[in-house]
């Protein structure tokens, strides 16, 4: 199948986006499609033995935002794809989906970030209730162009069909269980990791992800003064400076990693006990999966996509945002009970070994067929 992806982020920057679209880049290799990349400069000339043609950007809080030029819709007419990928469209997938609409060629829309919920999180209160409506308002514009919209769990396919976003259906995302899994705790460099940042054995309660306001890292300074824990962020953001002053004022005792990847990432969670994530506006949560991949319970908040990915006091804790004291309070609980914390893990470890990228990316090729058929039907 010859297939054209168009994605609003690509390497080098890492998030949720960037790494599905390099998961599934890397599975569709393997099965022998043809593919090509559309992505905002800057980024690499290709990748998994893909072409990647970039696109002038413009930089967003530290974000390089793809502009929807001519080039894109000159880029899939002398590619001529079977069908338009266009992964998280808000500026430059909304073009694709445009030119993909005026080529006749079919598009599935991946919906993955609630870009609504963090421009009103950005605006002040009034400002931002009008953004989001506005924001709203775009995103059905824009995955009306779509002959199909995936989403990536319950709550975000609730969350499109509530806004009147036509022809969605759910798809997940994969985890890598190979390069994550509870073996790296007897690596060497993990024990090394483990001494540095646990010296008295410390229960290490750990954040990995962006450091960004939509992140609501703030919800960790309710963790300060628990006995005997230890809170570590591994990643980098636009808001790194003022979480680490925010959570320092607070008295919680935090160490910031930085940004790691393959191997060192992998470390760095499996030097961990309890994974923890504080943002309410995720559609999916592919750390989470991570985290449970390398046999770690997860405390998360019980608001969107932490909902299809925690089974609650099975694989880990979901807690109500709301409750100032619910997060401290499933910390203090697993940080006291070290069998609780190892059952959970293995429970965790066993629930998503089977979903892998080559069984999600199976999923994705039959919803590409779907819609292609459903193009050849009406015709």
């Amino acid at each position: 199948m010859r297939i054209a992806i168009v994605t609003e982020s690509f390497l080098p920057n890492l998030n949720g986006v960037t790494t599905s679209v390099c998961r599934v880049l890397e599975c569709l290799r393997d099965g022998g499609h043809d593919v090509v990349v559309i992505a905002p400069r800057p980024a690499p000339t290709s990748w998994a033995g893909f072409p990647v043609h970039s696109v002038a950007s413009v930089p967003v809080r530290q974000f390089p935002v793809g502009l929807p030029t001519g080039d894109v819709e000159t880029l899939l007419a002398r590619f001529d794809p079977d069908v338009v990928h266009v992964a998280s469209p808000f500026v430059l997938g909304a073009g694709a989906l445009g030119a993909a609409a005026r080529l006749g060629i079919p598009s599935v829309a991946v919906y993955q970030t609630d870009m609504p919920s963090y421009l009103g999180q950005h605006c002040p209160r009034a400002l931002g209730r009008g953004a989001t409506t506005a924001a709203w308002r775009w995103v059905r514009r824009v995955h009306e162009l779509a002959d199909l919209t995936l989403a990536p769990s319950s709550a975000a396919l609730a969350e499109l069909e509530a806004h009147g976003i036509p022809r969605t259906r759910a798809w997940a995302r994969g985890v890598d269980a190979v390069t994550f899994h509870p073996g790296w705790r007897t690596d060497a460099g993990t024990r090394a990791l483990r001494r540095t940042l646990a010296p008295q054995d410390e229960v290490l309660v750990g954040y990995v992800g962006r450091l960004a306001p939509e992140k609501e890292l703030h919800r960790l300074a309710g963790l300060a003064g628990l006995p005997g824990v230890r809170v570590v962020l591994v990643g980098d953001g636009p808001s790194r400076a003022d979480d680490a002053a925010l959570l320092g004022a607070a008295g919680l005792d935090v160490v910031l990693l930085g940004r790691r990847e393959g191997d060192d990432l992998a470390r760095a969670y499996a030097a961990l006990d309890v994974f923890v994530h504080t943002g309410t506006r995720e559609t999916f949560g592919q750390t989470l999966q991570e985290a449970a991949a390398t046999g770690l319970p997860v405390v998360a908040p019980a608001r969107g996509g932490p909902l299809d990915l925690v089974d609650h006091s099975r694989t880990g804790l979901l807690y109500e945002p709301d409750d100032p004291g619910a997060l401290r309070e499933a910390v203090a609980h697993l940080a006291g009970d070290r069998g609780k914390r190892e059952a959970m893990g293995d429970a965790g470890r066993r629930r998503v070994e089977g979903r892998s990228w080559a069984t999600l990316t199976g999923e994705l090729l039959g919803h590409y067929t779907a819609v292609l058929g459903a193009r050849t039907a009406v015709a």
